[in-house]
């Protein structure tokens, strides 16, 4: 193992919060002395089925963990994710079915490892100490607490000032992911900043069962493309790390300046000192932000998928955007009989069946935003019908093409 203060660089590289730091040296002392590694925690609750980047961030922390020699447990809550955190919410959450939660952990499993080491990673269920709970046991756990420190957290406060429902339920969630910390006897739990009350309950119930404190270690919430929301598919700001390579690319080349180096902080690999020098060179002007930009997104997708992937996504990437030429392989649509309507066929139909756009709706607004081109002409009438030709490129936003192919 490293030193204590070569590990607590490596710990601290984009950490927004940990409590208390002080019991953190501690521990990486005894770890050291005793050559014993420590026991990280990270829960996830599996309420929908794909990871995007803002979700790595916690990953990429527990990766380094790894590497420095410490012991990461993977909680996957199959009971928590029943109730759904709370967090930030202004109303209930509604509960998923059991079938909806193991569907989606056996996703999240498969996805984890393209982040941790598969071999140095355990991964549990909560519902193994959760359900064989009784009922005097879950009257102990909520005896830890009460109303009134609940009601701290912020979003409680908020929905009982605003005399907006809270159910029971979501009280337990707290418990049960500070029961997590008990059942593991974790050293230290991850977690986003939204978290910290949630980290910070696993604390208070180690010390009701007479276990030494976890430590608290939040990581910031990462913005997605837009630079101000934070990284959410409902929003359409994300980069899904099950994503094409091309795809993936140029998602990345849409971050804002601003956000790169945080980027490279936080989700990929890059040694702190290259980090640190890309931040001076964007600084001093002797780095251009373009190729830093390149240089993030190259990273990414080798991160996610492989060097080779990499290289070809930069070169898709200069040849359709920066020479605006078409891209050597265009995905082919059939216009069949059932699209033409009087001789002529719906622009935003047509963009919605060749999969350019995810609904009507959406067609619509690219179109009015000038995002779609007919033989690179732009397409401007929401409502436009017009006649397909043999070979048509038909291209909506930046990244997505289709060449049109008549039923004879």
């Amino acid at each position: 193992m490293p030193d204590v203060q070569k590990q607590l660089e490596i710990i601290k590289r984009g950490t927004a919060e940990i409590v208390p730091e002080e019991e953190l040296v501690e521990k990486l002392k005894k770890s050291i002395a005793k050559n014993k590694p420590l026991h990280i925690k990270l829960g996830l609750d599996p309420t929908a089925p794909d990871i995007h980047l803002g979700h790595t961030v916690v990953l990429q922390k527990l990766r380094q963990f790894q590497e420095l020699g410490h012991h990461v447990t993977i909680i996957l809550g199959d009971y928590t994710g029943r109730i759904g955190d709370p967090t930030g919410k202004s109303e209930t959450r509604k509960q998923l079915t059991e079938e909806e939660v193991l569907a989606n952990a056996r996703t999240y499993e498969k996805q984890i490892i393209k982040v941790l080491d598969p071999v140095k990673t355990k991964v549990q269920f909560n519902s193994t100490w959760l359900a064989p709970l009784k009922f005097e046991d879950v009257i102990r756990l909520a005896a830890t607490t009460t109303v009134a420190r609940m009601l701290e957290r912020e979003d409680f406060s908020k929905r009982f000032k605003e005399n907006l429902p809270i159910s029971i339920h979501e009280f337990f969630y707290p418990l049960m992911q500070g029961y997590d910390s008990v059942a593991l006897k974790a050293d230290v739990e991850l977690g986003g900043t939204d978290q910290k009350f949630n980290l910070l309950m696993g604390r208070t119930l180690q010390k009701e069962f007479g276990q030494e404190p976890q430590i608290a270690l939040m990581m910031p919430i990462l913005e997605g493309l837009d630079g101000v929301n934070k990284m959410s598919k409902s929003l359409g700001n994300y980069i899904g790390i099950d994503e094409a390579p091309q795809e993936m690319y140029g998602k990345t080349m849409s971050i804002p300046d601003e956000l790169m180096v945080r980027y490279f902080e936080l989700v990929t690999p890059v040694p702190l000192d290259e980090v640190k020098a890309i931040a001076r060179g964007l600084q001093e002007g002797t780095l251009h932000p373009r190729d830093a930009k390149m240089r993030l997104a190259r990273e990414i997708v080798t991160f996610y998928h492989s060097a080779e992937a990499a290289e070809q996504a930069e070169e898709h990437f200069k040849k359709v955007f920066q020479k605006r030429e078409l891209p050597d392989e265009i995905d082919e649509f059939m216009v069949t009989e059932d699209l033409y309507e009087e001789g002529l066929v719906s622009l935003p139909r047509l963009l919605t069946q060749a999969k350019l756009a995810a609904s009507n709706s959406e067609a619509r607004r690219l179109i009015k935003e000038g995002a779609v081109k007919i033989n690179g002409e732009k397409a401007c009438d929401p409502n436009m019908r017009f006649l397909p030709e043999e070979g048509m490129i038909i291209r909506a936003g930046k990244r997505r093409f289709a060449r049109l192919i008549l039923k004879n």
